[in-house]
């Protein structure tokens, strides 16, 4: 788990950040991040610039901008933060050489996310490659793959029941866990020590196929059910947990070994390193 007191290193310079526990998300120094990308000697003066240049640009970014207590050597001071998102479009409104570096990148991102949503396979591609990059071996990418297109499926089918929303869609997703692992998303990360990582980037081949059963199941039930909104949804998301959850049982009265783990990637690739060493 991170503590608050941690720094993370933005191209050479410490920036300090702290974790949300209620949002689960970091939130940066906004005066860290101006003083290295502008090499101002004054980051609150600048700082007061770039707010009054979003507010004449119709940005609201600078209200997301929250003051949190966060260390300064061997103290604490009260500094101004904001989350990622934030973050990126403050930067937007500098004028830097280190801002036009991550300015250019931001465009690369969007482009990419044009070209995935005209060409979809292109996006599978670059999953693929990333992932075999990271070390995934080929199974998993295959099944990681094929949770995601499952997954689709399965919003778009709570789309099509009048379902929408980040918050619903995020509670469906918790009555699934629970049905078939006992808990909810984020019970699960906590059990597993993750943070910011993704849940399923970090389960193993076991785990993701029990999990492509239960959203798959979930999907096939609701198409013959046809359940009406979110209360009923919930319904049919527990039942489609409960189709894994019944496998998952079954598999560990055979095995006498449970199908969820505290195991994580990171773990995973440092128990291989390890072994290569003894070897």
């Amino acid at each position: 788990m991170y503590t608050s007191n941690e720094l993370v290193i933005f191209t050479g310079k410490q920036i300090r950040r702290k974790w949300d526990t209620q949002k689960k998300r970091f939130m940066y120094s906004v005066l860290d991040i101006l003083e290295f990308l502008t090499g101002t000697a004054d980051p609150t003066t600048y700082w007061q610039r770039v707010k009054r240049r979003l507010k004449r640009e119709g940005s609201k970014i600078a209200e997301k901008v929250k003051r949190v207590r966060m260390p300064t050597g061997e103290k604490t001071q009260i500094t101004e933060a904001a989350d990622t998102e934030s973050v990126l479009r403050i930067i937007q409104s500098i004028s830097a050489p280190h801002a036009e570096a991550v300015k250019l990148w931001m465009a690369k991102s969007g482009l990419r996310r044009i070209e995935e949503a005209e060409h979809p396979e292109r996006a599978i591609e670059r999953a693929m490659s990333s992932y075999l990059k990271q070390g995934h071996s080929e199974q998993w990418v295959s099944l990681r793959l094929k949770s995601i297109e499952a997954r689709k499926r399965l919003v778009g089918e709570w789309g099509a029941r009048g379902v929408h929303g980040a918050e619903a869609f995020r509670t469906l997703t918790d009555d699934i866990l629970q049905a078939w692992s006992g808990m909810k998303a984020s019970e699960y990360k906590e059990f597993k020590g993750l943070t910011t990582e993704s849940l399923r980037d970090n389960m193993n081949n076991l785990e993701l196929i029990l999990n492509l059963l239960a959203e798959t199941a979930a999907t096939e039930i609701s198409r013959v059910t046809a359940p009406r909104g979110f209360e009923q949804s919930r319904v049919v998301a527990h039942a489609g947990g409960e189709v894994a959850g019944i496998a998952r049982r079954k598999l560990e009265s055979r095995t006498q070994r449970s199908a969820v783990t505290k195991a994580t990637f990171k773990k995973l690739q440092e128990r291989r390193k390890l072994k290569l060493l003894k070897g």
